[in-house]
């Protein structure tokens, strides 16, 4: 058990860096929303219903909670999305 905590330990010192560098970005540019936007989906893309005619076979669950940077990564969606809906006078589907 000590083990497995100490392992959690040092994976947390490893990832924390990352998530506080990608927390701490601020979008200044609409040029720059609009890539993270572009990137940065707004749904799991790996979610799926595998279907054989009108029957569902399998769900696939959404995996990108699995994502140690998750939170940041959608933190950063959020941060463009809010960002392009007050610098842009147009409508959002202009924007993105």
């Amino acid at each position: 058990m000590n083990t497995r905590a100490n392992t959690n330990k040092i994976w947390q010192s490893l990832i924390q860096p990352t998530q506080q560098r990608l927390e701490s970005i601020e979008i200044r540019r609409p040029k720059t929303a609009r890539f993270v936007c572009r990137v940065i989906p707004a749904s799991c893309p790996f979610e799926r219903d595998i279907r054989f005619f009108d029957r569902s076979l399998l769900h696939v669950p959404p995996l990108c909670k699995l994502n140690p940077f998750y939170e940041q990564l959608v933190l950063l969606r959020m941060k463009s999305l809010t960002y392009l809906a007050q610098a842009c006078s147009q409508g959002m589907k202009n924007c993105c």
